[in-house]
């Protein structure tokens, strides 16, 4: 089903003065009906009964009187059939008997969570609804922030990711008859899209892990691709909600941790993977800083040494040099030999 555009309907202030006038015009001969038929004629009679008829029937046209405001829209049935969609700021004047649509319109799509109905406690305890929700769509930009998802990555790895998702409506007829409720379609399948991503990604970049599906090991990881992760949630989710009227506009990742039962494990991984990287580093230094000091001598003549004191030498220079501590050396006062 396509949106039809209702855009010749903006003639409410003309239907509401005019009915306005005929309201006054039927009491004023209701009460000339009164008056003439106190003098006992007929026609006064008649003109009452009449007048005070039509009057209950004259207020039936103001319920067709609609007002929008910008970036909303009202979808429109005439006894179960779509008529069109009024959209953009308005005084409109529509059937009467029309009734607008919206499924969504007690759903709730929070900043910080779930969807969730709106309801409000009674005296009694009891949930129940609030005042009559408005059946009018909003056009708006709007947010999804679902609930963080624990889901396990490429290799395994429980994480815990969360997305925030901005979304519009662009065609309403779509998003009131093709699903039940676009509100939670949407929110569904954004957590279904994220699943389906997240399960291609290791947390970390790892050897060997195709993550674009071209047979080729690439280093993508949830970590250091988060942009490219978040075009692909993207796409997903548009892929899916084309059919209810939605546009995703942007998705983007709100919080990427590994899950609080391997979080310990993990990190320790990752402080054991720094060290080591440290330790290859201050060793490579060490190494060139011996091999410098040993060609400096050499040069110069400065000593002599031997295969084993150079080993010794070579062995106390990297004791100092790779050490966690200060050296506190040791100050030989007699004979070299």
């Amino acid at each position: 089903m396509n949106e039809k555009v209702l855009n010749k309907k903006r003639n409410g202030m003309a239907v509401m003065l005019l009915d306005i006038l005929l309201l006054i015009g039927l009491i004023a001969g209701f009460i000339i009906g009164i008056v003439l038929s106190e003098d006992g004629q007929t026609i006064g009679d008649i003109l009452a009964i009449v007048c005070g008829v039509s009057t209950l029937l004259a207020w039936i046209p103001l319920a067709g009187l609609k007002v929008l405001k910008p970036q909303e829209a009202l979808v429109l049935t005439l006894f179960g059939n779509y008529i069109g969609t009024l959209k953009g700021e308005g005084f409109y004047w529509v059937n009467p008997f029309c009734v607008a649509v919206n499924p969504a319109s007690e759903t709730k799509l929070n900043q910080s969570g779930d969807v969730k109905q709106v309801s409000v406690k009674a005296f009694d305890g009891q949930a129940v609804s609030p005042a009559m929700p408005s059946k009018k769509m909003s056009l708006k930009i709007m947010t999804l922030n679902n609930n963080r998802q624990k889901i396990n990555d490429c290799l395994g790895n429980p994480v815990e990711i969360g997305i925030a998702v901005t979304w519009r409506i662009i065609d309403t007829a779509k998003a009131a008859f093709n699903v039940d409720n676009y509100k939670e379609f949407l929110s569904l399948q954004c957590d279904s899209a994220l699943r389906n991503i997240v399960r291609l990604y290791p947390y970390d970049t790892a050897p060997g892990i195709d993550t674009t599906g071209d047979g080729i090991a690439d280093e993508g990881s949830l970590r250091g691709s988060s942009e490219i992760v978040a075009g692909r949630i993207k796409d997903e989710i548009q892929a899916r909600v084309i059919e209810a009227g939605l546009e995703i506009i942007e998705a983007r990742i709100t919080y990427l941790a590994y899950a609080p039962e391997i979080a310990a494990v993990m990190l320790q991984r990752q402080q054991a993977s720094a060290i080591v990287d440290a330790r290859k580093l201050i060793v490579d230094g060490a190494v060139g800083m011996v091999e410098m000091a040993l060609e400096r001598l050499n040069e110069k003549g400065t000593v002599q040494l031997d295969e084993e004191r150079k080993a010794a030498m070579v062995s106390n220079l990297l004791v100092v040099l790779c050490g966690n501590r200060d050296a506190q050396p040791v100050v030989n006062s007699g004979s070299l030999y």
